[in-house]
């Protein structure tokens, strides 16, 4: 029987004049796109923009929502409650429905520190759950796979998609390496690929201290500002049909 995966990549990062990443490259290579929605990076304009690139390249679209924090572009905790976690998050979405409406909103991934956070914190990751919840049940969740955060998904009974990464390296728990380690962001693209193919194929792959572990998961992200990034994406693109795996997105994998 044939696989096949979503490939996912954080995408409409650009803000004003100042444009980020390669997305007219990398979303040829991807079945789901997580936008940015302005807390973090992206503005009116370039959601606009990232979103009917997305519909013109049959790219299934979702919001990707962060901690207000621009000038760290969502990568630093930030010590909100639960309501607080809610209410950014339905802001955020909804602004993503202005632009698409409920019938074309496929997923909601958060950003940065915020996912992160909901990984090992209980209270964050139910924020997370609710309040994507209350906006649509339809809408899938996407959470780092093997975590609290997967355990609680599955308990409130929603939609999700279990994630990994190309292109991070992990702890020998399964969570992702902080960025502020050294190497924690791998840009070499044959270790990348190897890396991919192996976790595909068995669902295992060595962990940042050298450890095997093993990851059950739907879905694989890749970084559109990852040095690199484009060809990394071709490069997974075509050893996946080498090796007979199918590219498809979060909804058509859950189906």
């Amino acid at each position: 029987m044939k696989k096949f995966i979503d490939i996912n990549a954080d995408i409409g990062e650009s803000f004003g004049s100042y444009k980020l990443g390669f997305d007219e490259e990398i979303i040829k290579y991807i079945s789901s796109a997580n936008i940015a929605t302005g807390f973090h990076a992206g503005d009116p304009n370039w959601m606009n923009h990232t979103i009917n690139l997305s519909l013109k390249e049959g790219v299934s679209i979702g919001a990707h929502p962060s901690y207000p924090d621009l000038s760290g572009f969502g990568r630093r905790d930030m010590n909100l409650n639960p309501d607080e976690i809610k209410n950014i998050i339905k802001y955020q979405v909804g602004s993503m429905l202005g632009f698409v409406g409920i019938e074309k909103l496929q997923h909601v991934k958060p950003h940065g520190a915020l996912y992160n956070k909901a990984v090992k914190d209980k209270d964050i990751a139910k924020a997370i759950i609710e309040s994507i919840k209350s906006v649509s049940t339809e809408l899938i969740h996407v959470v780092l796979a093997g975590s609290l955060w997967e355990n609680l998904a599955n308990e409130a009974n929603v939609k999700y998609v279990r994630e990994t990464y190309a292109d991070r390296e992990f702890m020998s728990d399964g969570s992702l390496t902080p960025r502020s380690i050294d190497g924690s962001v791998i840009e070499n693209t044959t270790k990348i690929i190897k890396r991919t193919l192996k976790l595909i194929k068995t669902g295992n792959v060595d962990s940042f201290h050298g450890d095997e572990i093993s990851i059950k998961f739907d879905s694989i992200c890749l970084h559109g500002d990852t040095k690199g990034s484009v060809q990394i994406a071709k490069e997974i693109s075509e050893s996946l049909k080498k090796n007979n795996i199918g590219i498809k997105s979060m909804s058509n994998i859950l189906a």
